[in-house]
């Protein structure tokens, strides 16, 4: 037979003496809350704090903003009783991609510099080398250099002695059949890999629409390209013209396939060597 009085109702596990749980809110940006002591009702827009403890601001319907002790219990949302925090601040994702879209190493540190190389024609193929596969490159260890024009390539190359266990790439633009830069390239070493693009700048290895153009326009021969370039479409200098191509680059889906190519298989190259 049940006892309907063997419970002690003082007891601190019984229901009635149980306390209710109150429970913890993050006070997100734009949470409508009210503040249970005077029934001011408005979205989180911020957090002000002092010497005696952390604020938030509410906002309500008519743009009037107040601020609000966060204390336990003192803020209501549906009618019920609600303590807020602040909301902690995610750390930042780390990339997953480089910007050559290889699956980015975490923590680790340059390599030592290789004794191959990778040579470029000029600064603004090194920069944009360097905006896409920088990354990359630091990882393997691959320094890239200027030649300073393609008809330096024979004396470079003489300096630095290509070998068996030092390679050199060699990044190439307007490499195309007849072209000079092809005359300038035949008979190397085989210690010596030449990759090239069609365009006949870097610049133009760079999709237009990046730049705000449907196309990159034609300029006569005779006519200093990058020259022509910026007085076609209005850039000023070329190095008013180069500052806005650089920055138009961020990532290896900036440029066309062709130049995204080369580097690689350049990379390849330089780095597949016996340690």
């Amino acid at each position: 037979m049940n006892d309907r009085y063997s419970r002690d109702v003082l007891a601190s596990k019984h229901p009635r003496t149980q306390r209710r749980q109150v429970p913890t809110v993050d006070a997100e940006p734009g949470l409508v809350i009210e503040d249970a002591a005077t029934g001011f009702c408005g979205a989180v827009v911020g957090f002000e704090k002092s010497y005696d403890g952390q604020f938030v601001r509410l906002e309500d319907a008519r743009g009037r903003t107040r601020i609000f002790a966060m204390r336990p219990s003192a803020f209501l949302i549906d009618g019920r009783p609600v303590t807020l925090v602040k909301p902690k601040i995610a750390a930042p994702k780390q990339p997953t991609r480089t910007a050559s879209g290889s699956v980015a190493v975490q923590g680790t540190k340059a390599r030592t510099a290789r004794a191959s190389r990778i040579f470029v024609e000029g600064v603004h193929d090194a920069a944009l080398v360097e905006r896409i596969w920088g990354d990359d490159l630091r990882i393997e260890g691959i320094v890239v250099c200027s030649l300073d024009g393609l008809d330096n390539l024979d004396e470079v190359l003489a300096d630095f002695h290509p070998g068996p266990r030092r390679r050199a790439g060699i990044l190439v633009d307007h490499l195309v059949v007849g072209s000079k830069e092809s005359r300038l390239t035949e008979d190397l070493s085989e210690h010596v890999l030449v990759c090239g693009h069609p365009y006949i700048d870097v610049w133009e290895a760079v999709k237009p629409e990046r730049v705000g153009i449907t196309a990159w326009p034609t300029i006569p021969r005779g006519t200093d390209w990058k020259t022509g370039i910026c007085h076609e479409l209005g850039w000023g200098t070329p190095r008013d013209g180069w500052r806005k191509v650089n920055a138009s680059v961020s990532s290896f889906r900036d440029v066309e396939v062709p130049l995204i190519r080369a580097m690689e298989e350049l990379i390849d190259f330089v780095t597949a060597i016996p340690e």
